[in-house]
């Protein structure tokens, strides 16, 4: 069993894991579609896509939205319209409307505030590593009033790697100064428990977030938690 001394410091996912970001992302995404005269997507499919960073994102919906059958068709005519000649206006267009409403249609998740007081009060060394890019996080977290909870702070294109790649987490725990075995990660999704198991460090998986459609329970973690407020207590009787 591994008690709260045993762990240094601890990381932090954020979108899905701190904050609620679907409505931002699904605010920004429908209005980058509607500038490039592409129909809406559903809101399901954009929900499994977040959590592998917004290059991925945009070029998976573009490349659904350009197949589907009444864009095909004008596809065929036009062999401009393809995921590589579209990226960079959407690419354009999506910075221009998230940095527009980023925060404004998201929520801190409930506990997630009591986690981060908690954990502040006993003096737990804190950062936050997304694969957001880390100027939509920097602004995120000071919208929310987080930025002060946490040390270092790197998004998607912080490293030439991101999240499921090892790296982002063993640069993390450098920033820290902790060794990787006794920091925690803390995400929603099977990128953050990849992540940390190729670096390891021990996982701790919320079960509300986005997990690509998944449940994330069937992801190899130490602990899964219906909410954040329980991560303080949890970490006293952490199972390796």
């Amino acid at each position: 069993m591994q008690e709260l001394k045993q762990i240094d410091a601890v990381i932090f996912d954020l979108d899905g894991t701190l904050v609620h970001t679907l409505g931002d992302f699904q605010v920004a995404l429908h209005r980058t579609m509607a500038d490039l005269d592409l129909p809406p997507m559903p809101d399901a499919l954009i929900a499994q896509t977040i959590g592998k960073g917004s290059e991925h994102l945009i070029r998976t919906l573009l490349a659904h939205q350009i197949n589907r059958p009444e864009v095909k068709g004008v596809g065929q005519a036009c062999p401009a319209l393809s995921v590589d000649a579209l990226f960079g206006r959407a690419w354009q267009r999506y910075q221009h409307h998230y940095l527009d409403i980023n925060g404004q249609f998201a929520d801190v998740y409930p506990g997630a505030r009591d986690a981060l007081e908690a954990l502040a009060a006993q003096g737990m060394p804190m950062a936050c590593l997304t694969n957001k890019p880390l100027g939509f996080a920097t602004a995120l977290l000071k919208e929310k009033s987080l930025t002060h909870f946490f040390g270092p702070v790197f998004g998607g294109d912080s490293f030439e790697r991101k999240k499921p790649d090892p790296l982002p987490l063993l640069k993390t725990c450098e920033a820290l100064g902790t060794n990787a075995a006794r920091t925690l990660m803390v995400g929603d999704s099977s990128n953050d428990a990849q992540a940390a198991h190729a670096a390891g460090c021990p996982v701790v998986l919320v079960t509300y977030g986005y997990n690509h459609g998944q449940r994330v329970q069937d992801t190899p973690a130490a602990a899964w938690l219906d909410t954040l407020a329980d991560l303080p207590k949890c970490l006293y009787t952490l199972d390796q």
